[in-house]
């Protein structure tokens, strides 16, 4: 069941929270950081620009088909990422998972910390069966994460999107709420 109110999580380092209006100049630092969409599939070249994300985040939330929360640092409030799940699907039982972080959080435990709190929490409150993650083709990081969290790679859409005027690929990972310890 989709949440009424928008869900804060705290972890031991983290506290996720809704993304805000105020979020903007941070969202827009993250999507036109060459680094951060190297491999991901949005990208901004200005931050009016960005407003058409920061639209996105709330017209999910406001249409019950997804929520992003913001990841920020538990004790200074830093902004560090984002972490969220769109294409809420609730007759078919089925989200679809994203995440980025901002280069200088890289390698430090902040996406695996994330999606141990994100995962339980979208399979207790949404009763989903499936979480979805899509994954562009090079990406080893997030690979790597998700198979840590129990995520199966399930194969390659071959040359399925267009970025920057060419085709990539994306790898197709799937965790199952049956096969998940919660």
């Amino acid at each position: 069941m989709f949440p009424s109110q928008f869900p804060r999580i705290d972890t031991e380092r983290l506290a996720l929270r809704k993304i805000e209006p105020t979020d903007q100049d941070f969202i827009y630092q993250g999507l036109s950081n060459p680094q951060v969409i190297q491999y991901y599939g949005v990208s901004f070249d200005t931050y009016e620009a960005t407003e058409e994300q920061m639209e996105w985040y709330e017209q999910l939330w406001q249409d019950q088909t997804g929520l992003w929360w913001a990841i920020q640092n538990r004790w200074d409030e830093r902004f560090m990422g984002a972490c969220g799940f769109n294409e809420y699907q609730a007759e078919h039982h089925k989200i679809e998972l994203g995440y980025w972080l901002l280069p200088a959080y890289w390698g430090q435990g902040f996406v695996r910390e994330t999606l141990e709190a994100v995962i339980p929490y979208i399979f207790k409150q949404l009763k989903v069966e499936r979480i979805e993650a899509f994954v562009e083709v090079g990406n080893d990081a997030s690979d790597k994460v998700l198979c840590k969290q129990g995520f199966q790679y399930e194969g390659t859409m071959r040359n399925c999107e267009l970025k920057n005027e060419q085709f990539i690929s994306l790898k197709v990972f799937g965790l199952l709420q049956s096969q998940y310890p919660i």
